[in-house]
């Protein structure tokens, strides 16, 4: 099993910041698909077929009871990049939009016009956790950073809480939830002019 995977079925809470791409336990089949075919361009299409069946089994985690909190902020720049054309990424949009209605999923975007922010010129990373305050041996902390072929597991303490700190900073500059949810829509619209 992938650790990312294995880490998310322990987590209560994941905090993602996407600074490029919708984060897979948001992605629609086709937005997944579309990307694999550029990222894989060597590999067969069941290859590909395999990995977006994978990804998209993930998105399970958000059903499950006690459903895993997802709380995302997308850079502008997620919302501009038409990953598999218009069509694909107006249908990304929209789910993104449904999902953005369900108590365990809170999405924030964070618009070009805020300028430099908190994550500065790093890239994807997510926050993966469980708190346990009767046995804090069964808590979990972990950061995932999203590198090209492979990701990067950090759960030293001190790098932990400056991504937990990085994450809050990066919230207060997003646009809160309800007016991310006119902006997904704004997006959406822009791509179909």
């Amino acid at each position: 099993m992938d650790p990312l995977m294995s880490f998310e079925d322990v987590a209560e809470y994941e905090h993602v910041y996407a600074n490029a791409l919708v984060p897979g336990l948001l992605q629609t089949p086709d937005y997944a698909l579309a990307l694999h075919r550029v990222q894989d361009v060597r590999a067969d299409a069941d290859v590909i077929a395999d990995k977006v069946d994978a990804r998209i089994k993930r998105q399970a985690i958000l059903e499950r009871s006690p459903a895993l909190h997802l709380w995302v902020v997308l850079d502008d720049a997620v919302l501009r990049r038409p990953i598999g054309g218009p069509d694909v990424m107006s249908a990304q949009i929209d789910h993104l939009s449904a999902m953005a209605q369900r108590p365990n999923v809170d999405i924030q975007v964070l618009k070009f016009a805020a300028g430099a922010h908190a994550a500065g010129s790093g890239g994807h990373f997510l926050i993966l956790g469980r708190d346990d305050e009767k046995n804090p041996l069964n808590s979990m902390n972990v950061v995932y950073l999203e590198l090209h072929k492979r990701g990067l597991y950090l759960d030293a303490p001190t790098e932990v809480q400056s991504y937990k700190l990085m994450f809050d900073y990066l919230r207060s500059q997003a646009a809160d939830t309800s007016n991310s949810v006119e902006l997904l829509a704004a997006a959406r619209q822009e791509l179909i002019r």
